[in-house]
C-alpha cells in the first residue's frame, strides 16, 4: 500500500469515525423529535427498529396540545425577557471589570483576581440556599429582580474577558489617549468592536445555562405569571394526563433556540474560546504565567 492509499485510508477512518460518534451523541435529539410528531400509541412500539427514528405516521396533535394545555407561548416570552436581560447585563457589565483587570493596575488587583479564580470553582448547588435566603430577605421573591440580579456578576465571565482583553496590544490604547480618547471612550469606541469573539461566547453559554435553567426559577417563581419555559415542561411530567408526545414537543420547542443560535454564532464561539484560552497561556509562556495568574502571592 502506497503513501496515497494510506493518507486515503486515513482520512476514511478519521472522518468515518467522527460521523460515527456525532452520529452517536445526536441521535437522543432526532429521536425526541420524531418522538413528538408521532402518535402516543407509536412512540415506543418501534424502540428496536431504526424506524424510531422516522415518524410514520407525522402529527402536530402533541404541539398543539402543548400550546392548549398551558399558556407556552407566554412562558417562552417570560423565559426570552428573562435570559436576554441577564446577557445584557453580563456583558455590559463583567465586560468592563474584565477590562480593568486587564489593563489598569490599582492596590489590590492581584488579589481580587484570585478571589474571581477562586469563586470561579464554587458550584451553584453550593450557594443557592443562602442566595435564596437573601433575596428572599431583599423581598424579591416572585419578582424578576429575584430571578435576575442574582446573576448578573459572573467570575466566569470577568475571568473570559480579562483573558481576551490581555490580548489588545497596549500601542492601541496609547495611540487612543494621544488622541484625546479617555479611558471609557477608548473602551466603547476601540475595545468593544474589536471584541466581537468574546461577546458573542459569553452570549452564547450565558443564554444556553440560563434558557436551560430549572432550579433557580423554581425556587424564587411562586406565580403563574413569571413561569419560564422550563417550568412550563415540568408541568407535563407532573400532572395528569401525562402524555409523552407532548412531553417530546415540549422539549423539542425548548431546544430550537438553542440550535438555532449554535449553527449561526457557532464560529464566533470557537474563536472566543481559542482566543481567551491559548493565546493567554501562549504569552504567559509555557506555563509559568498561568501559575502566576492562578497564585500570585507565592514566589
Amino acid at each position: 500500500m502506497g503513501l496515497k492509499e494510506k493518507d486515503i485510508l486515513k482520512r476514511v477512518l478519521f472522518y468515518g469515525g467522527n460521523a460515527i460518534v456525532a452520529l452517536i451523541f445526536v441521535s437522543p435529539l432526532l429521536w425526541m423529535i420524531a418522538a413528538s410528531l408521532k402518535p402516543e400509541a407509536q412512540i415506543f412500539s418501534d424502540m428496536s427498529t431504526i424506524r424510531t427514528f422516522w415518524p410514520t405516521a407525522a402529527t402536530l396533535g402533541n404541539y398543539v396540545e402543548v400550546f392548549t394545555r398551558v399558556n407556552m407561548m407566554k412562558f417562552i416570552l417570560n423565559s426570552l425577557f428573562y435570559v436576554f436581560v441577564i446577557v445584557i447585563l453580563d456583558l455590559a457589565v463583567n465586560s468592563v471589570c474584565g477590562y480593568a483587570l486587564a489593563k489598569f493596575n490599582f492596590p489590590g488587583k492581584e488579589l481580587l483576581l484570585t478571589v474571581v479564580i477562586s469563586l470561579m470553582v464554587l458550584p451553584m448547588e453550593a450557594i443557592m440556599l443562602p442566595l435564596y435566603k437573601e433575596v428572599a430577605s431583599l423581598g424579591w421573591v416572585n419578582t424578576w429582580a429575584g430571578l435576575i440580579v442574582p446573576f448578573v456578576g459572573k467570575c466566569f465571565s470577568i475571568y473570559m474577558f480579562r483573558q481576551f482583553f490581555l490580548d489588545i496590544p497596549d500601542d492601541l490604547l496609547e495611540a487612543a489617549a494621544i488622541d484625546g480618547c479617555g479611558p471609557i471612550k477608548t473602551f466603547f469606541t476601540i475595545v468593544m468592536p474589536i471584541s466581537g469573539t468574546v461577546y458573542a461566547t459569553i452570549f452564547i453559554l450565558d443564554f444556553v445555562a440560563h434558557w436551560n435553567d430549572f432550579m433557580w426559577p423554581m425556587l424564587v417563581v411562586t406565580g403563574e405569571d413569571m413561569r419560564t419555559i422550563q417550568l412550563a415542561i415540568q408541568t407535563f411530567f407532573g400532572s395528569k394526563p401525562i402524555h409523552y408526545g407532548a412531553i417530546m414537543a415540549s422539549l423539542t420547542i425548548s431546544a430550537i433556540p438553542m440550535l438555532l443560535m449554535f449553527v449561526f454564532l457557532q464560529k464566533y464561539y470557537v474563536e472566543g474560546i481559542a482566543s481567551t484560552g491559548i493565546k493567554g497561556e501562549q504569552r504567559a509562556g509555557a506555563g509559568e504565567g498561568l501559575r502566576h495568574t492562578l497564585f500570585p502571592f507565592f514566589p
